[in-house]
């Protein structure tokens, strides 16, 4: 073996070792989330047992509903999508200290305007196209998170409140747009069809899982590089961990809230984007169940770490696709996997309760 050979081996192992360092770390970073969720799972089989039925003919049955065919993983991935970027963009604002529970809001108004975007400029290459769409769902989502970060750092006003009240407004005024300016023909409110030329492709026949998965997925590296490898990383996390000393080190505290919440809400847009254009190929006045509320569930559950919330996304994607399977196949009540989602949010969500409980206590005394 020569010497070009052995520096070419040791590399790899080098490269194979630091993965999995990185692989380790990210586990035991999420291990205690893996143990909630475990807990939930178990009292969840106890409220079935007491309901009448079995938990491992459940459980089964939702397993397979979820993986069991090829039907089954599309639509698990399906509804897996739109959480992971939901989950981003919670977790993008949260390492900033903000609470950003509008992602619902920033959802649907990315998810209409690049609607309307589909839907104009026909005769645009798919590769403009396509592109063109998602870009402006992001930025839609983008501006209209920028309306509460103004808010904060102009007025102080709370960005909790903010959000959520811009929630409203989003749903009302997408309906309305989606109910009188913009529908098509029908009962249902909804678009018009966009154009093929603005259409994802569709990676799973004959489900709808499209090539928005692709994108969350790297946006979850993306997000986790630029939280731990950039600058900007660093300020935000900085913001968030102590505004105040962050100011005294130079950073711009105003700036970096600001730049946060839009990424934040750009993120949302973005997911909002992918389901117009991958999923249902028009905008449908009330098609989110939620995606925005889940997201900030899922980021919790992913102990605010990217590829945490990648995970937690699929669990609730398998609750979502395998309940169907398990309503219809055991008789088990859909409201069930409703408590098995609660459930895990609950045990998620103590220790971090009880944490702040302990500051608090240790700060009064």
């Amino acid at each position: 073996m020569n010497e070009k050979s052995k520096k070419f081996d040791i590399n790899i192992l080098e490269l194979a070792s630091r993965i999995f360092e990185k692989l380790k770390l990210e586990f035991k970073t999420i291990l205690p989330q893996l143990i909630a969720i475990s807990i939930a799972l178990l009292v969840g089989a106890l409220v079935l047992l007491v309901s009448g039925f079995s938990p491992i003919e459940a459980y089964g049955s939702l397993l397979a509903g979820a993986f069991g065919d090829i039907y089954g993983l599309g639509q698990t991935l399906t509804q897996t999508t739109p959480i992971v970027f939901t989950a981003l963009a919670f977790l993008f604002a949260f390492k900033a200290g903000l609470f950003n529970i509008g992602a619902e809001g920033q959802f649907l108004v990315g998810a209409f305007a690049a609607a309307i975007v589909g839907i104009s400029f026909n005769g645009l290459p798919s590769i403009i196209h396509i592109p063109l769409a998602l870009l402006v769902g992001a930025v839609v989502g983008g501006l209209w998170a920028l309306i509460p970060a103004l808010l904060k750092t102009e007025l102080g006003a709370h960005e909790v409140i903010t959000t959520m009240m811009l929630t409203y407004v989003a749903i009302y005024v997408t309906g309305y747009l989606a109910n009188d300016v913009f529908r098509a023909e029908g009962w249902v409110a909804q678009t018009p069809l966009i154009t093929t030329s603005a259409e994802l492709p569709r990676i799973l026949p004959p489900t709808q899982l499209s090539a928005s998965l692709f994108l969350g997925i790297i946006l979850v590296g993306l997000t986790s590089y630029v939280l731990q490898k950039t600058i900007l990383g660093y300020e935000v996390r900085a913001i968030g961990l102590n505004p105040l000393a962050a100011e005294n080190a130079g950073i711009n505290v105003k700036r970096g809230l600001i730049i946060a919440l839009v990424i934040s809400g750009a993120l949302a847009g973005l997911g909002g984007a992918g389901e117009v254009l991958g999923v249902h190929r028009r905008f449908i006045d009330g098609f989110s169940p939620g995606y925005g509320w889940d997201g900030l569930a899922v980021a919790l559950i992913g102990g605010l770490n990217p590829i945490g919330a990648l995970l937690a996304a699929l669990l609730f994607g398998i609750l979502r696709s395998g309940g169907m399977t398990m309503n219809r196949v055991t008789g088990v009540p859909i409201d069930i996997v409703t408590i098995l989602q609660g459930l895990v949010i609950l045990f998620v969500a103590a220790p971090v309760i009880i944490k702040y409980l302990r500051k608090r206590r240790a700060k009064n005394d």
